[in-house]
C-alpha cells in the first residue's frame, strides 16, 4: 500500500507561531501514521495579495505556481488556523484565493477537489482560535476538500508550549498527533 501524501501548513507567517508548532505535532501523528509529510511555511513562499488585473496581466506568479503543485501532489491537508477578529487570517484566505485561480486547460479548483483536511488553532485566547476554524471549515468545504469533523483548539497558546514547541498537556500533546494520524488513515484508506 502506497504511503499517503499530506501537505502541512499553518495560517501564520509569525516565526514563533503557535499555529506553527501545532501542525508541526499533528504532522509527526501523520508519519508516525505511516504517511509521507511535507511541512509548507508560507514565509518560505510569498504570495502577492490576489488582484485579478495582476493575473490579467502575467498569468499566475512564479510561488502560486509553486504552490499549486505542492497542492496538487498532496491527497491531504493538515491546516493549522490562527484566528483574526474571529475569523480566518489573511494569510491563508489569500493563499486560497491564489490556489484556487486555474491555469489554461487546468480543470477548475484542482488543489482542492477530492483533497481531505483536519483543522486546528491555538489561540492565547481561552477558546483557542475555535471561531475563525468555522470560516475556514466553511470555505474549503465550498470549495470540494473533504474536512474531517475532527478538529482541536488549544486556548492559551502562551502557557501551552514547552520550549521544544511540544504541548506541555500529554493528553493535548496526544490529541493534536492523533489529528495527523486520522488524517493519514482516511487519505490511504480513500487512495488505495
Amino acid at each position: 500500500m502506497t504511503a499517503s501524501k499530506i501537505l502541512a501548513f499553518a495560517g501564520s507567517a509569525r516565526k514563533d507561531s503557535f499555529n506553527k508548532k501545532l501542525v508541526k505535532i499533528a504532522a509527526e501523528g501523520a508519519r508516525v501514521a505511516g504517511a509521507a509529510v511535507t511541512y509548507l511555511d508560507f514565509r518560505d513562499l510569498p504570495l502577492p495579495l490576489y488582484d485579478e488585473d495582476l493575473e490579467a496581466a502575467q498569468g499566475l506568479p512564479e510561488n502560486v505556481r509553486q504552490l499549486k503543485a505542492l497542492m496538487k501532489l498532496h491527497q491531504g491537508f493538515l491546516i493549522a488556523c490562527p484566528e483574526y477578529n474571529s475569523s480566518i487570517t489573511p494569510l491563508l484566505k489569500n493563499a486560497i484565493d491564489w490556489a484556487s485561480r486555474p491555469e489554461p486547460g487546468e480543470p477548475s479548483l484542482s488543489c482542492f477537489k477530492d483533497k481531505v483536511a483536519v483543522l486546528m488553532s491555538s489561540s492565547p485566547g481561552a477558546l483557542g482560535g475555535l471561531r475563525g476554524l468555522v470560516h475556514v471549515r466553511s470555505i474549503l468545504g465550498n470549495i470540494g476538500v473533504i474536512v474531517l469533523p475532527d478538529q482541536r483548539a488549544i486556548g492559551n497558546s502562551h502557557q501551552a508550549f514547552d520550549a521544544n514547541g511540544n504541548l506541555k498537556d500529554a493528553s493535548q500533546q496526544a490529541s493534536i498527533m492523533q489529528l495527523g494520524s486520522k488524517l493519514a488513515t482516511v487519505t490511504t484508506q480513500l487512495n488505495r
